[in-house]
């Protein structure tokens, strides 16, 4: 099994030395020198709270590092969960509830995509994403994927092969609105060009 390269960052040297202890031990997994943060597959993090300070820590870090968060932390108020996700954070753990088996199991979820929350805080943070759905994306015609159902109609008709003109007359749309739609999606999502926009959309389940 190849081994996975965890980062650790907490706020003070006790809790950095308490998570290389449940880590570095493990034949799957190498704990990263301070000066080898480039490499890491999964980023643990320690904090008491998510305050300001441990915020932007986790925003630099999600940004410089690049790789997921597992946040050890031993108070999360649910209000606090959005920020937590937008931080790069994919698994939450309670201080108190840490082993590390449980830290190990998490670090091992993240590097393959996927997340760990306790149960009540999933369930929290689905509640907020359906309330952004209903109260932020709706609104303004969009849903959850960013696009709007025009964008995901002529994504659709892409995909399955026809032409602008094509598309144009199916959704009874001028080809310039059909060229703006497409074009609309692809400086958006930073796309280089239409096939490029058809794989992302596939590849995201938003077609």
């Amino acid at each position: 099994m190849e081994q996975v390269k965890v980062a650790l960052q907490a706020m003070d040297p006790v809790s950095h030395a308490g998570l290389a202890a449940l880590l570095q031990f493990r034949n799957d997994m190498i704990v990263l020198r301070s000066n080898q943060r480039q490499d890491a597959d999964v980023l643990v993090a320690a904090a008491e709270r998510l305050t300001p300070d441990v915020v932007a820590g986790l925003r630099r870090a999600g940004s410089d590092v690049g790789a997921p968060i597992v946040l050890v932390c031993q108070e999360i108020l649910e209000a606090e969960l959005m920020t937590a996700v937008e931080c790069r954070v994919v698994g939450i753990l309670p201080r108190s509830a840490v082993t590390a088996d449980r830290l190990a199991h998490s670090v091992r979820a993240a590097a393959v995509g996927g997340g760990v929350m306790p149960p009540n805080l999933v369930g929290e943070l689905l509640k907020q994403v359906e309330r952004m759905q209903r109260d932020v994306l709706a609104p303004n015609g969009l849903n959850a994927s960013g696009l709007t159902p025009r964008e995901i109609d002529v994504l659709r008709l892409m995909a399955d092969g026809f032409d602008t003109n094509e598309i144009a007359g199916k959704l009874c749309y001028s080809e310039r609105t059909v060229k703006n739609v497409i074009y609309g999606v692809t400086h958006r999502l930073k796309l280089r060009n239409r096939s490029h926009a058809v794989a992302y959309a596939l590849r995201a389940g938003m077609i």
